[in-house]
């Protein structure tokens, strides 16, 4: 992970508010994806691995609180509550669910800001010395933290969009994304169209033959999937 290409998803059934969210966190440099609900939180993290969760507490149907629960039995992603509950109390059970920080509305936007840093920050000392980041598949080795491709000891020019691409694809291997979930990802309001360029010059950099693609494969009528070695 690297501080400034965090995925993060904004959960709260507030339009407004994850509107405001996703500007101001893009505009700081951060992906960011949102969701309304917690069954739509859940469903794409089936398909996508993002950094850290900003939780609202209280929503139709599963509350906030009760997803945050059920992450910790299974996840160790960082949750950011975030909730007009301001009691010690509130703040106390919010906590006890297993979130690692808790932040009442309305709040300053810079405050946010630095209360994410601070997480992400405390999750990347906290990841061994030894742990690794780098991907391999064929002659290449992906550096996921510091979003680096290299053949052998040639680096290969990656722009931006295909940098987190290239994230995307080698954290989920084996899952197939559409033109409009990547679409939303690398490039909020942009055209679907958009990616199928991205993806052809993104191959063009790591397949031998680009219209018979060994990694970066077209699924028909459904999107794109990477297939490791």
């Amino acid at each position: 992970m690297n501080l400034e290409s965090a995925h993060i998803l904004v959960v709260d059934d507030d339009g407004r508010l994850r509107d405001l969210l996703k500007t101001y966190l893009s505009d700081n440099f951060f992906r960011v994806t949102t969701a309304d609900s917690v069954a739509t939180a859940r469903a794409k993290m089936a398909n996508i691995e993002f950094d850290l969760v900003i939780l609202d507490r209280m929503m139709p149907g599963e509350s906030g609180s009760e997803f945050a629960s059920a992450l910790r039995r299974t996840n160790e992603i960082p949750i950011l509550m975030l909730t007009a509950m301001a009691e010690t109390n509130d703040r106390i059970f919010g906590l006890e669910a297993g979130v690692d920080d808790y932040l009442v509305k309305p709040f300053e936007p810079r405050e946010l800001l630095l209360r994410i840093n601070s997480i992400l920050r405390r999750v990347l000392d906290s990841v061994p010395h030894n742990a690794t980041s780098q991907i391999k598949f064929g002659k290449y080795n992906f550096d996921i933290r510091r979003e680096e491709l290299t053949n052998g000891e040639d680096t290969v020019g990656l722009t931006a969009t295909e940098a987190r691409l290239l994230v995307i694809f080698v954290k989920n291997p084996g899952k197939t994304f559409s033109r409009k979930y990547l679409m939303d990802l690398v490039a909020p309001g942009g055209e679907e169209r958009t990616v199928d360029v991205q993806v052809n010059r993104l191959r063009q950099k790591i397949e031998a033959n680009v219209k018979l693609p060994r990694y970066l494969q077209t699924v028909r009528g459904k999107g794109y999937i990477f297939w490791p070695d």
